[in-house]
Parts: structure tokens; C-alpha cells; sequence
């Protein structure tokens, strides 16, 4: 089976002197699901945006397939003077948006609101059917479950799992019994 990421012998830093990776590599296939951990600063997030193509390695190679992600804080990720529902019909095709609602215990007239008008927890599992609806062969989790409180942060993990028969996962999270819980391996930034 072909990688769904692959990296290799990457090198960046904010300046060259001070690198947060030097000759790092990575390869997910469809199925897997590798955490990401490490303090504050250690480059996480930054990690996420070089895959992302949003910044530029110094060297090294990477091959992704095609990408959706769901943020850490859901009120930066939607604009707020539009609905819900607009904006992912901007992105993706809304097939599949019942069951992805259903699954994560959404009505579906919450869509036709705009950001500010949903709880954090709310925004945030729209955020994920969002990035499901986009049809992902990757799919970069940055603390997707944050903004939700325990009881509910277990069960989104389990939905989330649940499509890896579709996709691979890289996940963030400062969280490490989440990380051994769920992934197939850790990598320890800046450790």
C-alpha cells in the first residue's frame, strides 16, 4: 500500500541557525493513525503547516495526498459573518452530511447559524464534519478535541476512528494516555 504521507530528511527552522527539525522523517499509510506530542513551541503546529504547504522546508522531500484539517480552536477556522453551512459547501460536497451529523450529535438546523451563535463544543464537531465531508486521505487533527469537554471528547475520538478505513490520521495532542490510546505511534517533538 502506497503512503498517504511520506517525509523525508526534512529541515526547518524559523531561522537556520535554530532548527525544529533537522533530517526528520515520517510515513503514514491509509489506516494509521500517528500522534504528534511535545511541549509548547516545539514545532507541533508547525509541522502541520509544512505538510500543509503553508511553509517551506530548508530540505528535505514530502508527498501527501489530498488533505483536510481541523483546528485547534474552531472560532479561528470559520468566518464569523457566515453561516455554518455556506462555508462548507464552499469546501466540500454534502454528501454524507446527515450521517456525519448524526454521528456527531448535531441538529441540523445548527448549520444555518453563524459561528458565534454555537458553543465552542458545537463549532468544533462541525469543524470535524467539515473536514470528513471534504473526503480526506489525510486528515491532520491539531487538538481536535479541545474545545470539548471529557465525556464527549472520548466519544468523537471513537467517531473519528471509526472512518481510518478511509483515511490516515496525524494527530496532535498535548494528551498522552489520548495518544496511547489511540495511536499507532507517538512522535515526540522537541523532547
Amino acid at each position: 500500500m502506497n503512503p498517504i504521507l511520506e517525509i523525508e530528511h526534512l529541515s526547518f527552522g524559523y531561522t537556520p541557525d535554530k532548527l525544529l527539525y533537522d533530517d526528520f522523517s515520517l510515513t503514514l499509510k491509509r489506516g494509521e493513525i500517528k500522534a504528534v506530542v511535545g511541549a509548547s513551541g516545539s514545532g507541533k503546529t508547525t509541522l502541520f503547516e509544512i505538510i500543509l504547504g503553508n511553509l517551506k522546508p530548508f530540505s528535505g522531500d514530502l508527498k501527501s495526498s489530498r488533505v483536510s484539517q481541523v483546528f485547534q480552536d474552531p472560532y479561528t477556522s470559520f468566518h464569523p459573518a457566515y453561516s455554518i453551512i455556506n462555508q462548507i459547501k464552499d469546501v466540500a460536497s454534502l454528501d454524507g452530511l446527515e450521517l456525519y451529523l448524526n454521528e456527531m450529535d448535531l441538529e441540523r438546523a445548527l448549520l444555518d447559524k453563524q459561528p458565534h451563535e454555537l458553543s465552542g463544543g458545537q463549532l468544533q464537531r462541525c469543524s470535524i464534519v467539515r473536514a470528513l465531508l471534504m473526503k480526506p486521505e489525510l486528515l491532520l487533527l491539531d487538538e481536535p478535541t479541545s474545545a470539548l469537554d471529557n465525556v464527549i471528547q472520548l466519544d468523537v475520538m471513537k467517531l473519528l476512528l471509526k472512518h481510518l478505513d478511509k483515511t490516515a490520521m496525524l494527530l496532535i495532542t498535548h494528551e498522552l494516555d489520548l495518544a496511547h490510546w489511540c495511536a499507532d505511534e507517538i512522535i515526540e517533538i522537541g523532547i
